[in-house]
Parts: structure tokens; sequence; C-alpha cells
């Protein structure tokens, strides 16, 4: 039951802002949770969440790896520019080719720059894929790694 519920949090927090441990107790128990706000603080503290600015100035629950140090965004930019040698797509994959033994660290970085697209990727030395659900938004991906670049 914990590790459901956990993974709940981590779903509602991801998708949409959370900004209180009551809001989320309540959003649990819309989803079929029912939690105490103590419940619900030591999962919180299990689960490693932070708070972070969101895009209204108020803070909401975020996963670690959400919380990019500033100019984190200048960093994945600056380091795509230098390493990124081209990219292109099909269906839903996109494929990144980089200067020799620089993929890893590139992959890296697109993990956690957050964007729910992106399932996740998969990198060699030199070759980066990029698995984009759904399929439709592989463009909208495309478009940001046009912007990088």
């Amino acid at each position: 039951m914990k590790s459901r519920r956990q993974k709940k949090i981590q779903e509602l927090i991801t998708n949409e802002p959370v900004k209180t441990q009551e809001e989320l107790a309540q959003r649990l128990l819309e989803e079929g949770f029912h939690v105490t706000q103590a419940t619900v603080s030591r999962d919180i503290k299990e689960m490693g969440l932070i708070k972070i600015s969101g895009s209204d100035d108020e803070y909401r629950y975020a996963i670690q790896a959400e919380a990019h140090p500033p100019g984190y965004q200048e960093r994945l930019k600056r380091m795509f520019k230098e390493v990124v040698i081209s990219f292109d797509s099909s269906e839903n994959i996109i494929v990144i080719k980089t200067i020799p033994g620089n993929a890893q660290a590139m992959a890296l970085l697109l993990d956690n720059i957050g964007w729910k697209e992106v399932i996740g990727t998969v990198a060699g030395d030199d070759t980066i894929f990029l698995l984009i659900k759904p399929k439709e938004q592989t463009e909208i991906i495309l478009e940001r790694l046009t912007e990088l670049s």
C-alpha cells in the first residue's frame, strides 16, 4: 500500500502543482487513498520531496531531480551547442549524435530537465535515443532541441 501511495504522490506532484501537505492529502483521498496528515508528512520525508518555486512564484512540492540549480538550462544549452552534432527523429524516437565520449553526460542533462514527454534516454558513446510519449509530442521536443542549438 505504501509503495502504491508513494507512486501516486510522485505522479500527482509531477503532473500538477501541489503546494501543501493538506492539498496532497486531499488529492490522495480523491484518488482513493485514505491518509492522515502525519502519513503524508512521513511520505514526503521518505521520498525526499522538496519545495521549489513554481512559475507563479508560489512554492510547490517536487522530486529532488526537478530542482535544478540556477543556470541548469544554460548549462544544458551550452553543452548542447558544444557537443551535439545533429539530431533527427523517427516516430517517437529522437536520435541525437554527439562528439565521441559526450553522449552519456548530455543524456543525463536531458533526463533531468523535466520534460514530461521524454520517457527516458539511452546513451552510448556518441549517440542518444530519446523515447517520446505520446508520439505526437515528438515535434515539440524537436523544437525544444532546436532552441537549444
